[in-house]
């Protein structure tokens, strides 16, 4: 195929509170797998945002090929699973994680993934020095369809972020309307606002290791002390002041070999985090 050029997607910086720029567009950011789709009217590469190669879990996306006709090119996206009209990781994960070639032909029916496409990185050329919206005029020319998806973009940012929180999406993404495409780079002109939510759990115990503690989190379900995941905090931290203060427990409800110092489960701290997994554990928990 057409040389792949070693791309990397372009990163985004992170803030915490939507903003309205005339100078920017604003996206829905979807909580799925990144991924740039290399494809020819005879060959089709998707290849994650660590470059590997994973053409094979999305048979589905196939039908891409009869979209470019005889050109070569390169999208940047997001593979989505939809469940009523939200993307769920959860479901996406029973997806990515089959090896097996009958049983993902037989997943992708009952688990069918979307592209999200966002972005045109290669036309018979290189286009990443275009400017974003002359990139998105070129993007507009192909067609949606079941399994390909355009973003669509929006002007008012804190409006959509607004909207985000209200159905409980992931948060929103913003785009300067002239910025160039940045292989690997992190930069102000791509910038994401997620959508955490936030809970208090209870301190378990914890693990002081390279300047910083794991602390472990638990909350009672029927009655039943439960581990739901681990979150970082700086040594210098002033909760750690407490936690440190509260009265060490011989107890495990951990299934895990590691050297926990346990403490009585009674102080509660605030957690920032995306969702839940299929076994309640916190995805991308934070302390602010």
């Amino acid at each position: 195929m057409f040389d792949k050029m070693n791309i990397r997607p372009m990163l985004l910086k992170e803030v915490d509170k939507p903003f309205d720029d005339d100078n920017f567009i604003y996206e829905l950011k979807f909580d799925g797998i990144r991924a740039l789709i290399y494809v020819s009217d005879d060959e089709i590469n998707i290849i994650s945002r660590n470059g590997i190669n994973i053409t094979k879990l999305y048979p589905e996306l196939e039908e891409i090929k009869s979209l470019v006709g005889h050109h070569k090119v390169i999208f940047d996206g997001e593979i989505v699973t939809m469940v009523e009209g939200k993307a769920s990781f959860r479901k996406l994960q029973e997806r990515s994680h089959l090896k097996d070639l009958n049983k993902i032909k037989l997943k992708s029916k009952e688990i069918p993934i979307t592209f999200v496409v966002f972005d045109i990185l290669y036309l018979d050329k290189e286009i990443i020095d275009l400017g974003l919206m002359e990139r998105k005029e070129l993007l507009n020319k192909y067609p949606d369809t079941l399994y390909f998806v355009k973003s669509k973009y929006f002007y008012k940012g804190t409006l959509l972020f607004k909207k985000v929180k209200k159905l409980g999406l992931e948060g929103i993404v913003a785009k300067e309307k002239n910025s160039k495409y940045i292989p690997n780079k992190r930069v102000d002109t791509w910038i994401k606002i997620k959508n955490f939510k936030k809970e208090e759990f209870l301190v378990l115990g914890y693990i002081f290791n390279n300047e910083k503690y794991s602390l472990y989190l638990g909350e009672y379900k029927n009655k039943e002390l439960i581990f739901i995941g681990k979150v970082s905090i700086g040594k210098n931290n002033f909760l750690m002041k407490d936690i440190l203060k509260v009265k060490k427990k011989k107890y495990k409800v951990l299934n895990i070999n590691e050297d926990i110092t346990y403490i009585e489960p009674k102080k509660k701290i605030l957690v920032h985090y995306m969702e839940r997994t299929k076994d309640g554990r916190l995805r991308q928990p934070f302390i602010k």
